[in-house]
């Protein structure tokens, strides 16, 4: 069996790429709320008004936490899916190559029985 390697290396590759952007987001993310809270903090505002921007804000960063999320089961789901039609494809190449080569050898050992068969014994 042959064993493509081109495709570990894009895996290898891909893997790096989504880790890097998972990254960037998060750090995004985080920053985004830190930028959020000082400016809030910083702004001349009543504690009542405040408390009402922090509230705010604090349901804008949950609801774009929560899409994010949604995007990256959506994602996981995408990859293990994708994953399951490669180990099937996989599974099935293997099976058909056995059966080729099953049905090789007992053609070999048919053929070779009927040599041994039609030979004259040596006596």
């Amino acid at each position: 069996m042959i064993i493509d390697e081109d495709i570990f290396t894009e895996d290898t590759m891909a893997s790096e790429n989504d880790g890097m952007a998972k990254g960037l987001i998060m750090g995004f993310l985080a920053g985004s709320v830190v930028g959020a809270v000082l400016a809030l903090l910083y702004a001349p505002k009543s504690g009542k008004e405040l408390r009402e921007d922090i509230k705010q804000r604090g349901g804008e960063m949950a609801d774009e936490a929560e899409e994010y999320i949604n995007r990256a089961r959506k994602k996981a789901v995408d990859i293990i899916n994708e994953g399951k039609q490669r180990s099937d494809t996989l599974i099935d190449d293997a099976r058909k190559r056995a059966e080729s080569l099953k049905a090789d050898a007992q053609r070999i050992i048919s053929e070779a029985r009927g040599k041994a068969g039609s030979e004259p014994s040596r006596s």
